[in-house]
Formats: structure tokens, C-alpha cells, sequence
């Protein structure tokens, strides 16, 4: 009869909360960064006047979705380590991981969409494309960064969510 009880039943369903958000999350990033953006880059869309103005629309969209995946895997995982039931949440090392995540969605959200927006935004269609300002190769970097942070953190934590199903 313990195996229907309340708390087996909560820690499965945030576990699978965790798990599914961060899957969603990881796969949708992979898919932006890898699909996405060098398709545009390939097919020649980065040098035409509206691209700055297209990209911030997708990233807009994309940076909130991220900022509601970090905020509930961060309450899944504060939920878990609340209620002592799995025993991956003992140390601090998934809060710290989540919290990373989340400080990266906001980074990405409020600094370096509206920063790499506002750079390459061409603001007189008289005027043939310049080339890339010279800190926009700064903001990728700090993407790019960002991005391989949060894949690794997605990944162990995932792992960790995993590994105590």
C-alpha cells in the first residue's frame, strides 16, 4: 500500500516535471543554435537589411520560454530538496546548477538579445549592409559561452535527475 502513497506519487511527478523541462529546454536549444541560425547563416539571411529585427523576434520568443524552463525547473528542484525525498537533492550542488541556469536565461534575456539586437539594426534602408560591428564578435562570444555553460549544467543535471529515478 506504500507504493500508492502521496509522496511516491509527488516525487515522481516533479522528478518527471525536472526531467521533461530540461529535455524540452536542452532539445530546444540545440535546435535554435544548431538548425536554426546556421540554416539563416547558409542561406544568406544574415546579410539582409531585416535580419537583426527577424532574429530578435525568434530570440525573444525563445528567451522567455527559456526563462519559464529555468524558473520551474529551479521550483521542481527547491520542491524536491524541500520535501527530502530524493536523495540526489541532499548537496548543494543541483540548486547551484539551477540557479546557473537561470542566471543564464536571464542573462540571455535582458543583456545579450537586446544588446546583439541593437547593434546590428540597420537604421537607414538608404545605406548598403555594413559589415558586423566589431562588438557583436564580442556578445557571440559571450553567447557561445553562455550557451556551452548551460548545456553542461541541462546535461548533469539531467544526469542527476536521471540517475535517482
Amino acid at each position: 500500500m506504500t507504493a500508492f502513497s502521496g509522496a511516491n506519487l509527488k516525487r515522481s511527478a516533479w522528478q518527471r516535471t525536472v526531467m521533461f523541462t530540461l529535455a524540452f529546454w536542452l532539445s530546444g536549444s540545440l535546435i535554435l543554435d544548431w538548425v536554426i541560425m546556421p540554416s539563416m547563416f547558409a542561406t544568406g539571411m544574415m546579410t539582409e537589411p531585416g535580419f537583426a529585427t527577424a532574429a530578435y523576434s525568434i530570440f525573444w520568443i525563445f528567451n522567455r520560454i527559456e526563462l519559464l524552463c529555468a524558473a520551474l525547473v529551479l521550483t521542481g528542484i527547491l520542491v524536491l530538496n524541500h520535501t527530502h525525498i530524493a536523495s540526489y537533492l541532499a548537496g548543494r550542488k543541483v540548486i547551484f546548477l539551477s540557479l546557473l541556469l537561470l542566471t543564464i536565461a536571464i542573462i540571455d534575456t535582458y543583456f545579450l538579445t537586446p544588446h546583439m539586437s541593437a547593434l546590428g539594426i540597420q537604421l537607414n534602408l538608404f545605406d548598403a549592409v555594413a559589415e558586423t560591428p566589431a562588438g557583436m564578435n564580442q556578445l557571440h562570444a559571450g553567447y557561445w559561452v553562455l550557451e556551452a555553460v548551460k548545456l553542461i549544467a541541462s546535461g548533469t543535471l539531467l544526469g542527476l535527475c536521471d540517475r535517482d529515478r
